[in-house]
């Protein structure tokens, strides 16, 4: 880092992350890369957005409700 400024990162518009969560679900063939299931699905920023993390591809990874709430419960 260049003295000590943080990098932006990437936020989407709400229609723009729909786009992008549709594109995480297709990519990860619409199921939970935790379980294997493919019911109550949802997208996880591997870098939280509270660090940082941005919308992209590389940040987010698909999940159903359960394995989602067992990482954040960590």
């Amino acid at each position: 880092m260049n003295g000590g400024q943080r990098r932006p990162r990437i936020k989407l518009s709400p229609d723009q992350y729909a786009s992008m969560r549709n594109l995480v679900l297709e990519r990860d063939g619409w199921r939970c890369q935790q379980c294997g299931t493919f019911y109550n699905l949802q997208v996880h920023h591997l870098q939280p957005r509270s660090k940082l993390g941005s919308d992209t591809l590389a940040n987010l990874i698909t999940l159903c409700a359960d394995c989602h709430h067992m990482i954040h419960k960590r």
